[in-house]
């Protein structure tokens, strides 16, 4: 498996065009916060790199979070998540809409991967990145793994493409891994989440009457998980400019996953 570099903490993120309305010392407290939730446990050194703070403004950052029980600190000084996180984590378990929404869409995920031959994921957004939250791995000796809890930037990515334009099916291929095709369309705002289902695969399989077969059959699963939460996906339109397929996709050179 080959891991792709995460978006930089420290770089300011675009919505809309727009430029990050987070004021910096906010942004700066939550690129430290995020930062240690992303390693699980680091310390000083790692975040101030990260997140392109000067250890001092790190450090600081990381004790206020450290004082309202965000984060923990062990005797060797490596920061983790805190008590408070932890709780406010217990209490959404089951009952949140990422739950509810990846419990339903686990039976489409399963029924994409079976009727496509490749892995199938769920990814939500937020605008800066797509996280990969649940998965139906393909049964072929070769093909794409491992991207739960993965992070994704949506800028260039079939993923995140559909994650701004619900309802029309995105095919990427290309840009990070030459040999990779990724399928992904956006849900309806309707799920309660910014979220896409995508089918990834060999590039090399995926061309043809193949990928409109499988451009079509993203496209039905993505309207019959929508369905389950009383309502249709948006009108889907072509927006293709480099593929003739009948399905509605936009289809052009990048992607977002791996072959193992």
């Amino acid at each position: 498996m080959v891991a792709k570099d995460p978006v930089p903490m420290g770089s300011p993120s675009v919505f809309d065009g727009e430029t990050d309305p987070v004021p910096r010392s906010v942004r700066r407290v939550l690129d430290a916060f995020e930062t240690v939730l992303a390693e699980g446990s680091c310390n000083l050194t790692t975040v101030a790199r990260a997140t392109d703070l000067t250890p001092t403004t790190a450090l600081r950052h990381l004790r206020a979070l450290e004082a309202r029980g965000y984060l923990a600190r062990d005797a060797a000084g490596d920061f983790s998540a805190g008590p408070r996180i932890l709780r406010i984590a217990a209490s959404l378990n089951g009952n949140g809409p990422l739950d509810r929404l990846v419990a339903a869409a686990q039976p489409h995920l399963d029924l994409l991967a079976v009727a496509t031959g490749e892995s199938s994921y769920l990814a939500v957004g937020d605008g800066v990145v797509a996280t990969y939250v649940a998965t139906a791995e393909s049964t072929r000796m070769i093909r794409h793994v491992g991207w739960v809890g993965q992070d994704v930037p949506v800028s260039g990515t079939a993923v995140g493409e559909a994650l701004a334009e619900p309802g029309v099916v995105h095919t990427r291929t290309g840009a990070v891994e030459p040999d990779v095709t990724a399928v992904s369309i956006g849900l309806s705002d309707h799920v309660g989440l910014t979220a896409a289902l995508s089918v990834i695969g060999p590039a090399g399989r995926l061309v043809g009457d193949e990928l409109r077969r499988i451009e079509a059959t993203v496209l039905r699963a993505a309207e019959e998980l929508v369905r389950e939460f009383g309502d249709d996906l948006p009108s889907s339109s072509s927006s293709s400019s480099t593929s003739s397929s009948s399905t509605s996709t936009s289809t052009s050179t990048s992607d977002d996953g791996v072959i193992r």
